[in-house]
């Protein structure tokens, strides 16, 4: 074949490998070959697949190919995260069953990857919906729950009243919940929670351990964790009511307590709730409240708003000082205790609240001893910074923060006023979630025995079919008999918990399923001895805090109930975090001057193609559906071939940052593919003889395989494809024998493998390569080839360079003086006359002082 049929090749050797059974993991048991766990973030099975999908599996893809190679057996996992409220938004939007949607988006994705040429073991594939699956994670939740990491508590939450169900903080925004767009409501209901927060110091420790995970991911998982040392202490209420007398106070800055001029509490604090059943006022106030934001941008973002109780409590210094009790909108009860004590001075957020509400703003330090105490904004250091406190505790007035904390701290204990402690952000994850389209949480509730766990022989406990969802809410809570069941301590008839578990939850333990996914216990222990850990994980930096942080607790979880190793509380050995595909936005305005966006295929040349308009072209930009900047995968492998998709994307830039897809990139791309094809096809066809060019071209591939080695190693998949396309320029040129060639060849083909397979296997069947090219060792450099014979060296006169020569590297140095002195430009510059002084460093440089 001369002409590159992209098509035709990708169809043969898939069928090749699909017969081979080549990708099938073997279990640990029945093999001594050390193992590889390759796993890419499973994806949400929206029904079609997108650039970013076919960068982050290919990136995968590469690592699992060049491990197979290198005598590992390699597991390559696929999956589908398939729970969740979109599948619910499209059964009532179409009027269909989330399950028929999502299995049949399942399949049409599943359809969309396989032609990209995935080294994947399909025999594992599993959906998280799936019964098999989520039985597993019923039992798990029941042993969690014996092992006392589960419990159940009334808890404040965000409420949708649209969606009819519990909201993460992440999914509120500004206010409104992510997806109905609706106000989010804060409620008081029953949860069921695990004991994250028990482990926070063990997450974040181990942090430091991870050292083959991004700097960046560490720090958001710390910052999320979230641990601090403050001081823990009471203010006393003044003719508080119904007898309460304090307000429970934590802080990280007890330095700053002497410039206090109001207290704050939560909507949702106890003493808020009890004034709320009294007032009117109160209860319209905190109701408000309640529709706000909870994130910490949300916070920052919203007006700041309060409202004065009328009580004071006194300062804990000075019983004379009083200081005024606000309702406010921006604290949260799950941090802390639920109240602060506002100092305007030192924090931005209190700074606006004072002077909204003519509150004293007292400055507590300062940059210098002569600064001005009026302050136009709140003077906020770094913690390690050194300032002037006019108003500290004890010690030196010129203090970090740090020091100053320390000092207020020990200042306070020995003055009777609370106790220094060391808190964390990280609250207790809420699992329960009120929809169908979940996992359903495996508790009955039974009138005499009261909550109580399901029987292990009773899972899974499947999800009906029959539901509807012609009305908002739960489809269980209205089901007319599937809530129905027997209580498995008593045998009296019970009913069976609505609540459904967050989809985070499914995702936190897919890696460790992978290892034995038919197993009859959520693990097969053995397999998760052999498998355990994830070798190298790879997904978006928006699964960094999460995602990572829950799938590090089950973890343990999972390790305390004696489904995972101890080696593997730590799940994932490495993680890398690609960048996303980028394209640029074309839009046109309608009459009224709104955008009007078009798809890349209606773009020609700035201009619609069907009438001429030219267009906006904003740069490049995230790909969305509703900027219709997209590229669909499927029309480009149906264009160029998979190979060509899966080279671009990795070809333009460091996989972790941004790639721009262009249609002239693709394109040449292609023609580069072509063009390897063709320099193959006249390898195959020629008989030159042996000559002196076949060292050279030998040397060169030696040094491009140790350079595309080093590439893939470390991540550099664009690095590695550039000295790719450098050594297939050398090859093109070669004048080397047909045996040499053809040797080069098989080895460029064997290093584009990785990236792609399906030309590789292509160019090794042409040029008589044994076996499949996806199970051939991979090429070895031979080390004595990577170091050249000759040596370029610069000739410096007097310190300026005037001219070059090539030498042996292992040159005589009187036999290199004489060819040094014997170059035109030092004959020149001596002009007869002998030089002062001749200073060579030895494979490097050679400097003439004359």
């Amino acid at each position: 074949m001369s002409r590159y049929d992209a098509a035709q090749i990708e169809a043969k050797w898939q069928t090749a490998w699909d017969s081979a059974g080549l990708f099938r993991a073997v279990p640990g048991r029945q093999t001594t070959k050390p193992k590889y766990y390759v796993l890419e973030m499973f994806p949400y099975p929206s029904g079609r697949i997108h650039m970013g999908h076919v960068r982050n599996y290919t990136m995968g893809d590469v690592i699992a190919r060049y491990k197979v190679t290198k005598g590992f057996n390699v597991l390559h996992p696929m999956g589908w995260d398939a729970f969740g409220m979109p599948a619910e938004n499209a059964a009532m939007a179409i009027g269909g069953h989330p399950k028929e949607w999502t299995y049949q988006n399942i399949a049409d994705m599943r359809a969309q990857m396989k032609p990209l040429g995935l080294s994947i073991d399909w025999s594992r594939e599993f959906a998280t919906c799936d019964p098999e699956y989520y039985g597993q994670q019923q039992a798990l939740f029941l042993d969690m729950l014996a092992a006392g990491l589960v419990y159940r508590k009334n808890a404040v939450v965000n409420w949708d009243p649209v969606d009819m169900t519990v909201l993460a903080n992440e999914q509120v925004i500004d206010g409104k919940g992510w997806r109905s767009g609706a106000d989010v409501e804060r409620r008081e209901l029953t949860q069921w929670f695990f004991k994250i927060s028990d482990y926070s110091e063990e997450l974040l420790e181990a942090l430091d351990g991870l050292d083959n995970w991004p700097a960046k991911v560490r720090l958001m998982q710390s910052n999320w964790i979230g641990k601090s040392r403050g001081l823990q202490f009471a203010f006393s209420l003044i003719d508080g009511p119904h007898g309460a007398d304090r307000i429970e106070v934590y802080t990280t800055r007890p330095d700053t307590l002497l410039g206090a001029s109001f207290v704050g509490i939560s909507p949702d604090h106890p003493l808020a709730r009890q004034l709320e059943r009294d007032n009117p006022e109160v209860a319209a106030f905190c109701a408000e409240c309640r529709k706000g934001g909870t994130t910490e941008e949300a916070l920052e973002k919203a007006e700041k708003k309060g409202f004065d109780t009328g009580l004071r409590v006194r300062h804990p210094f000075d019983t004379a000082w009083e200081l005024p009790v606000y309702i406010a909108n921006f604290i949260l009860m799950d941090y802390g205790t639920g109240a602060i004590f506002g100092c305007p001075a030192h924090d931005q957020r209190d700074f606006d609240f004072a002077t909204k509400y003519d509150l004293p703003i007292i400055a507590t330090f300062l940059p210098s001893e002569d600064s001005p105490t009026a302050l136009d904004a709140a003077y906020v250091p770094l913690k390690s910074e050194k300032v002037f406190y006019n108003k500290g505790f004890a010690g030196e007035a010129w203090q970090t923060g740090e020091q100053a904390v320390e000092a207020a701290i020990t200042f306070c204990e020995g003055n009777g006023v609370g106790h220094g402690v060391t808190k964390y952000r990280l609250r207790d994850w809420g699992l329960s979630r009120q929809r169908y389209w979940g996992c359903p949480i495996p508790v009955v509730h039974c009138d005499a025995c009261g909550v109580v766990p399901e029987a292990k022989e009773n899972l899974p406990i499947r999800l009906p079919d029959d539901v509807t969802f012609d009305v908002p809410g739960n489809p269980l809570d209205r089901h007319p008999t599937w809530r129905d069941c027997t209580c498995p301590t008593c045998g009296a008839p019970a009913r069976r918990e609505t609540d459904t578990m967050d989809t985070f939850v499914d995702s936190s333990w897919y890696y460790a399923r992978f290892t034995a996914p038919h197993a009859a216990t959520p693990t097969d222990m053995a397999e998760a001895e052999y498998w355990m850990n994830v070798d190298q994980y790879i997904g978006g930096i928006e699964h960094a805090i999460l995602h990572l942080l829950y799938s590090r607790f089950f973890a343990r979880a999972m390790n305390i109930t004696g489904h995972l190793p101890d080696k593997a509380r730590e799940p994932f050995d490495a993680l890398f975090t690609q960048g996303m595909v980028t394209h640029e936005i074309y839009q046109t305005r309608d009459a009224n001057g709104r955008p009007v966006y078009h798809l890349p295929e209606d773009v020609e040349n700035g201009r619609l193609i069907a009438t001429g308009e030219a267009v906006e072209i904003i740069p490049s930009a995230k790909m969305s559906k509703s900027k219709k900047n997209v590229v669909d995968p499927v029309n480009i492998i149906s264009a160029y071939g998979a190979d060509t998709a899966r080279w671009f994307v990795l070809s333009d830039s460091p996989p972790e940052r941004d790639v721009e897809w262009t249609a002239s990139g693709a394109e040449a791309t292609f023609k580069h593919l072509a063009r390897v094809h063709r320099i193959a096809a006249d390898i195959a066809a020629s008989d030159e003889a042996p000559n002196a060019a076949d060292e050279d071209l030998l040397r060169a591939m030696h040094k491009c395989i140790h350079e595309v080695t080093g590439g893939i190693e470390s991540f550099g998949f664009n690095a590695a494809i550039a000295r790719l396309y450098a050594f297939t320029n050398t090859l093109a040129k070669s004048t080397a024998g047909t045996e040499a060639r053809r040797t080069a060849a098989r080895t460029l083909a064997q290093l584009m493998a990785p990236m792609t397979p399906h030309l590789s296997e292509e160019i090794w069947s042409l040029l008589g390569g044994d076996g499949l090219i996806a199970a051939a060792d991979w090429p070895v450099a031979d080390e004595s080839m990577l170091i050249d014979d000759t040596v370029v060296l610069p000739i410096q006169i007097n310190g300026k360079r005037r001219a070059e020569i090539s030498v042996a590297r292992e040159i005589d140095k009187a036999e290199l003086e004489k060819i040094v002195l014997a170059h035109d430009a030092v004959v020149r510059a001596l002009e007869g006359a002998a030089p002062k002084k001749l200073v060579i460093v030895p494979g490097r440089i050679v400097n003439v002082v004359i």
